[in-house]
């Protein structure tokens, strides 16, 4: 078989596997900033079916701006950061999720170690979580309990440094705590750095551990945010909020020599007041979208077999500082989670182009900046 025909038919086997599992149902928990006149009352969840229509959102638990919410590998719990505190931590939150109801009961709580933590992040084992500081700069990883509750924290690490932003980068800002897809690595965005920080699994010692050696350093200036991470763990997108960009870096699993090889806009021209918030990775693997603030679209972009972009245009519509967006795992719909619209947004993906299309389903949430998914159990 040549080269041309192997990539298409693992294409289509892709998308035929994509379309078995659009006949699943999925729970979508949103998190969300709370208080004042559109703010929220915490996590809310709804229902995606099979033709991309959501079901009215209700309210599953009542948490403080619970900006980001994840999910135990299993399903069966969910974590969540409430952005706020003081210099000793605000909130990371653990709930149990049952995934025939999505109800949440919540089984107990700890402290981010930092102000103002943004991110919470579940590792493959489901044996930590990694959180993300912004206001206090700092990360920390929280090994979990075999019942799915916070147990103690193994790592605190304070970031240090700056960069050439003197408005946003006086000071490190860690902004999201993503896992290589083997749990190996754990890399922690910082904006204040242009830096993503690498944190390897000491096998004997069961944690985290840092290692500088295999940072990845980002443009000057350009204020990585989050991190996507191809499945082979060969290389990863990060996207920069200061400068409007997305940054392709290659990885090296062994060595460690961790770089980036690509920046491009994540706009059709300059727009000014632009910050990208969030980068996902198609289920394909085939695509990358990242969303800007200010433009109020999802950039589009084909990955191709060096694993390098070339840009496809954007994604467009009843978008409003779009914050946090997701794919559900079929690789169909797209939610865009618009903070200033005060509502979720259903786009169709074109398997081909990548693009998007508006389904009209749209439901409404206060503040919405997360989006994730959990399969309903039959």
């Amino acid at each position: 078989m040549t080269h041309s025909l192997a990539r298409a038919a693992a294409v289509a086997a892709t998308l035929l596997a994509a379309g078995t599992a659009a006949a699943q149902d999925y729970w979508v928990y949103f998190g969300t900033y709370t208080g004042g006149k559109d703010g929220s009352k915490g996590i809310y969840r709804s229902r995606l079916g099979p033709h991309g229509k959501l079901s009215e959102p209700e309210v599953v638990a009542e948490v403080n701006s619970p900006s980001f919410v994840a999910i135990h590998p299993t399903g069966k719990f969910l974590y969540a950061v409430g952005e706020g505190g003081g210099k000793d931590g605000g909130p990371v939150v653990a709930f149990a999720l049952d995934p025939k109801t999505g109800a949440l009961t919540k089984l107990n709580e700890t402290t981010s170690g930092g102000a103002g933590p943004c991110f919470v992040g579940v590792n493959p084992a489901g044996s930590h979580v990694g959180v993300a500081n912004y206001g206090g700069g700092s990360s920390a990883f929280i090994r979990l309990n075999t019942d799915g509750s916070l147990g103690k924290t193994e790592l605190f690490t304070q970031h240090t440094g700056s960069s050439v932003d003197k408005n946003r980068q006086k000071e490190p800002h860690a902004h999201c705590a993503r896992f290589t897809p083997d749990g190996k690595v754990a890399f922690v965005v910082d904006l204040g750095l242009d830096k993503v920080k690498a944190f390897t699994y000491d096998d004997a010692a069961k944690t985290y551990k840092e290692t500088p050696a295999a940072d990845i350093t980002t443009p000057p200036g350009s204020g990585p945010r989050h991190i996507a991470i191809r499945r082979d763990a060969d290389f990863a997108y990060v996207c920069g909020e200061l400068d409007s960009t997305v940054n392709v870096a290659k990885l090296d699993p062994k060595g460690g020599n961790n770089k980036v090889v690509q920046t491009l806009s994540t706009l059709p021209a300059p727009v000014k007041g632009n910050s990208t918030a969030e980068v996902v990775l198609h289920p394909t693997q085939r695509f990358v979208y990242v969303s800007n603030r200010g433009h109020n679209s999802v950039a589009v972009f084909r990955v191709g077999d060096d694993k390098l972009l070339t840009a496809a245009g954007h994604i467009t519509g009843d978008i409003k500082t779009p914050r946090n967006f997701n794919i559900d795992p079929s690789g169909r719909w797209m939610l865009v989670a618009s903070q200033d619209g005060n509502q979720v947004g259903v786009w169709e993906i074109d398997p081909t182009t990548g693009g998007g299309k508006e389904t009209g389903t749209v439901v409404k949430v206060g503040r919405p900046v997360c989006v994730t998914f959990v399969p309903v159990a039959k």
